[in-house]
């Protein structure tokens, strides 16, 4: 994994008497077997000024930040940085004072960094790996462990940070870091970046459900997944669901869903929708009869849903995605049970914004028969049930200018004849047949209204 730019730039350096250095997650996925085309490097050993006239006979610099040391070159892959020490200012992600400090040594800027596992540096010439605070121990024992408790928790980003990073790599995380990261105040983060940390664990780990229970072990639910907390210890039909209360329901589907991300149409919204398709049940459980019921959840739930990723998102089409999926993620299910007529799972799949992705999603949510597996879902026949919806949909079929060509005049019932044209071709009818069936009830329907 070595880099031939930053090579240039180290020997360049070593000839001015400083020092190149891999750093963070680029060391830690090396050693991890994990490929990062994100290539940062740390210049130890001479000034800023030298540096950039060092980065000027290898390429085109880009300064995002010369007055803090960032570098960059244009058209290259590669983060060039100087050590800096950084003092906390307020209580923001972002709120700290800066100075570069190109002879601070290595153990004060690896101080610096968060965990153990994003410490250590790699010197691009030679490849010795300097670790001054255990990183790869601690990666061979498989933990997060913060490296300074009195400069980690300036940043609170740090505690979505190791959630994340214990999901992303399957690590534990060190007792003492979950116990500090406990006093941490989560409210001064920006929705972007906690997103961001988010999407790291909803895309890149093969369990999320890591993130999610690291959060819980740190009592840290409360300000950014307040609805997720709610499903702790809220019980659930046991003949349904023999897994426990809606939390682990969920921790269980998130990571079933996790195995699906590279067959739907847009990973990230199919996460969230894993994520948030039962938060409805915190409205809506109750017992009748000795039996625990959650009636109409996928429905009455979704304010709950709209507020939880309206708090994490703005992007619309992901917010569209969830809201349209929410309310339809039981009727595959059922429909691979009781095996309706063509037309009704034609209307549930044209209902939905991403049809596919409802069979990988009821994949990943059906439910399970204490003994027996009578209901838990028929991939195969929703999967040829798609198919025939997808052949009905690329049939030629009546559209509003085929009304108008016929003689229909536009009018104010026009959308609503056009939606009765829209079910005969979910039911299957031809064109001809179905011109036939619309123009007849048009003229009905408006000689009733006369």
């Amino acid at each position: 994994m070595k880099n031939s730019i930053a090579e240039r730039i180290a020997e360049y350096v070593r000839d001015a008497g400083g020092r190149t250095f891999y750093v963070g997650g680029f060391v830690r996925d090396r050693l991890l077997g994990i490929e990062n085309k994100d290539v940062d490097i740390e210049v130890h050993g001479i000034q800023p000024a030298a540096l950039y006239s060092i980065l000027e006979k290898t390429g085109e610099p880009l300064s995002y930040g010369r007055s803090f040391g960032v570098f960059a070159l244009k058209g290259e892959d590669i983060d060039i940085a100087m050590p800096r020490r950084e003092h906390a200012t307020g209580s923001g992600h972002r709120d700290f004072e800066i100075d570069v400090d190109p002879f601070i040594g290595t153990l004060e800027a690896a101080r610096r960094r968060d965990f153990t596992i994003n410490s250590m540096m790699e010197d691009v010439l030679t490849g010795e790996i300097v670790d001054h605070f255990g990183g790869r121990r601690d990666i061979d024992e498989g933990v997060i462990r913060h490296i300074d408790p009195d400069t980690f928790i300036e940043d609170p980003l740090r505690v979505l940070r190791g959630a994340q990073f214990a999901a992303r790599f399957n690590f534990a995380i060190a007792p003492d870091t979950i116990e500090l990261c406990r006093g941490i105040d989560l409210s001064t983060l920006s929705r972007e970046r906690v997103e961001e940390e988010l999407k790291k664990a909803l895309l890149k780990a093969d369990k999320p459900s890591i993130f999610f229970e690291s959060l819980r072990a740190m009592d840290q639910l409360d300000i950014w997944f307040p609805e997720l907390k709610q499903t702790i210890d809220l019980e659930q039909d046991p003949v349904f669901h023999p897994e426990g209360d809606v939390w682990t329901h969920t921790m269980e589907v998130i990571d079933r869903a996790a195995a699906f991300r590279d067959r739907v149409s847009d990973p990230y919204s199919f996460m969230l929708l894993a994520l948030t398709h039962d938060l409805g049940k915190i409205v809506t459980t109750e017992e009748k009869k000795g039996r625990i019921h959650a009636y109409e959840h996928e429905v009455k739930g979704m304010p709950l849903v709209e507020a939880f990723v309206g708090r994490l998102t703005s992007e619309k089409s992901v917010k569209d995605y969830v809201f349209n999926m929410v309310p339809l993620h039981m009727r595959p299910n059922v429909a691979a049970y009781s095996k309706p007529v063509l037309k009704s799972t034609n209307r549930m799949f044209d209902a939905a914004v991403a049809p596919g992705d409802l069979i990988w999603f009821a994949e990943a949510d059906k439910p399970v028969v204490s003994g027996s597996d009578a209901f838990s879902g028929d991939r195969e026949f929703l999967l040829e049930r798609l198919r025939t919806y997808e052949e009905t949909m690329a049939k030629p079929y009546v559209m509003g200018r085929d009304l108008i060509e016929a003689g229909l005049e536009p009018g104010e019932d026009f959308g609503e004849i056009l939606a009765y044209a829209h079910k005969l071709r979910l039911a299957g009818i031809e064109k001809d047949s179905a011109m036939k069936q619309v123009l007849t009830y048009a003229r009905k329907s408006r000689k009733g209204k006369r």
